[in-house]
């Protein structure tokens, strides 16, 4: 089964095609993971998955999607990830960090309580943004970046970089789809900007480009870097597929050794023809035509499309999330689906 074969990035091996998408969980205090992550993460590495993810984890205090987003910003965020880090290692999964800023969808509440836009006076702040048009209608309005504060934004993926490296994370991707910053700045729908970071193609892509050129001047060049994109905005005028070909040749060339290919989020209201592997075409299209290694991801759920999508050589690797969230140990039910093994831990090994 190609699903369970693994696969090389750089000096890392992931024993199977199987990777844990990142997940918000909306648990962290002050940017700090506790014991629910160690648990949530920790379980799906036991369940067998290759590569296992953070959450969009905030490079900026202002780029947390709500205020109990975990973050990277501060260097005492370290020592929390570290015993979560070290466990997801001694059951056999590579762990990594997805690098994040929400832009002008940050601030705003739990989901569970109701989500939205959060005020001031209920613990919000004050977005930032490309442009100064708020996401949706009752949003706050963002505050354009200067020159200088991109300058910062860089300099912070590149810190929070280096702070993954100290906590023992074994690869990082930059989140650069869903509507969040970087995909803020190169989608034609949401950059009114006139300066260098905006309108031609070649200024819209500037800041993702020299986001993935710090992060891979920082990353060790043993380990890989991952990127995950919106592969198109689903409306027209906006960032579309052959856009997306093009962004990752450049990332390739910058050593960006994945792309995490999704898509839409940049506005609301815009139907997506969502369907059992409506984005796998995308990542196969990517992978084809820049040469760049590829996940696929959405609504993928069945072991058998799971291999289908590897065999076929659509992608590289598969990453799940809400299937992930069900049930925690798909990798090995889908390994028993297909006659496959995944060797369980030698405190579970009486159970097969």
């Amino acid at each position: 089964m190609r699903l369970f074969t693994p696969l090389k990035l750089r000096e890392i091996e992931f024993r199977n095609r199987i990777g844990v998408s990142p997940m918000c969980q909306y648990s962290a205090k002050e940017g700090h993971p506790g014991t629910w992550h160690l648990v949530h993460l920790g379980s799906r590495a036991v369940g067998g998955a290759a590569l296992v993810m953070t959450e969009a984890t905030a490079v900026q205090e202002v780029g947390r999607i709500s205020p109990a987003d975990t973050g990277m910003y501060l260097d005492a965020h370290v020592e929390s990830w570290r015993p979560i880090v070290e466990f997801m290692k001694q059951q056999g999964a590579v762990p990594g960090m997805q690098l994040a800023h929400a832009g002008r969808k940050a601030s705003t509440g739990l989901p569970w309580l109701g989500g939205g836009p959060l005020s001031q006076e209920r613990g919000g702040w004050t977005p930032v943004s490309s442009t100064g048009v708020p996401f949706d209608v009752g949003h706050p309005i963002p505050r354009r970046l200067t020159r200088e504060e991109i300058n910062q934004v860089v300099i912070d993926f590149q810190l929070a970089a280096r702070r993954a490296l100290a906590a023992g994370f074994q690869f990082v991707e930059i989140h650069a789809a869903h509507g969040y910053l970087l995909h803020q700045f190169y989608s034609p729908l949401c950059n009114d900007r006139r300066d260098e970071y905006g309108g031609s193609f070649e200024n819209r892509i500037r800041l993702v480009l020299r986001v993935a050129q710090v992060v891979r001047e920082t990353w060790p060049q043993n380990f890989p870097l991952l990127v995950r994109i919106s592969a198109t905005d689903w409306k027209e005028g906006g960032w579309d597929l052959e856009q997306s070909i093009e962004l990752c040749r450049r990332l390739k060339a910058l050593g960006v050794d994945l792309v995490d290919v999704s898509s839409g989020g940049i506005l609301p209201g815009i139907a997506i023809p969502a369907a059992p592997g409506f984005q796998v075409g995308f990542a196969e299209a990517i992978r084809k035509q820049s040469g760049v290694a590829t996940a696929a991801v959405g609504l993928i759920t069945e072991p058998a499309q799971a291999e289908s999508i590897i065999a076929n050589g659509q992608a590289d690797m598969v990453f799940l999330a809400r299937e992930m969230l069900r049930d925690p140990y798909w990798p090995r039910r889908a390994a028993a689906a297909l006659q496959d093994k995944i060797k369980a831990p030698l405190q579970y090994e009486r159970a097969w």
